[in-house]
């Protein structure tokens, strides 16, 4: 039984992650060839850029939603789902707060502040766990690519890197080594904020848009 989930969150997944990957491969390419804005944005975070992956959880958070409810496993409550994503959502808010505030001074509320950032992600699969699942398969899939970008790109050229937003990293961590770059900016924070980040965002409009789906063919039947 285990492995058939496996094998369908997998199936499931797939195509997801394989626009992913090329929408990372896309970016990479960009900031090299120092495509324009809104494009790519080679700054520290990248924020803004068009050819990014962060925002594409909005949409498939509702793809997988809607896949898993048409498959039977629609979640309990609309409204426990709904309100289990918004949680998570406050957790993830708090764990970014903790992290960004002592960061500079690193000590336990740092590590806190990770361990929130990493806990939001298990959080919407308590109101609808196959959405839960599926969407941390997915944001590992999503950032593991961007992990192995990040280390090559910080480690380039004697640790110089390749001037990309995937080896700039925030002025708080611009004294480190390239490899305590990677760590930190690298390996703890893309599996930590970003696992986060991909999970909630996409349980918030994937849980809402299901149960307005939901609605109107309920509304449906009794008219029937």
């Amino acid at each position: 039984m285990a492995d058939a989930k496996a094998l369908r969150t997998t199936r499931l997944i797939l195509i997801p992650t394989v626009i992913t990957l090329v929408v990372t491969i896309l970016r990479v390419v960009g900031e090299l060839k120092h495509w324009p804005t809104p494009w790519v944005n080679n700054a520290a975070g990248g924020g803004g850029a068009l050819l990014g992956i962060s925002w594409l959880p909005i949409i498939f958070g509702p793809y997988f939603a809607m896949k898993l409810a048409g498959a039977g496993e629609a979640p309990p409550s609309n409204g426990k789902a709904i309100g289990y994503a918004f949680g998570a959502l406050l957790v993830l808010a708090a764990g970014g707060a903790l992290f960004g505030g002592t960061v500079k001074h690193a000590n336990f509320l740092t590590l806190l502040g990770l361990g929130l950032l990493f806990w939001s992600a298990f959080v919407p699969g308590m109101g609808w766990k196959p959405l839960g699942t599926t969407l941390l398969a997915y944001a590992f899939a999503a950032r593991i690519p961007v992990v192995i970008v990040m280390y090559y790109a910080i480690t380039a050229n004697g640790g110089a890197g390749l001037g990309t937003h995937y080896d700039r990293v925030p002025p708080a961590m611009a004294h480190l080594g390239p490899m305590q770059k990677f760590i930190y900016d690298g390996l703890l924070i893309q599996f930590t904020l970003w696992i986060g980040w991909t999970v909630v965002s996409g349980a918030i409009v994937g849980t809402i848009v299901n149960a307005i789906a939901n609605r109107g063919k309920r509304e449906v039947i009794a008219s029937a």
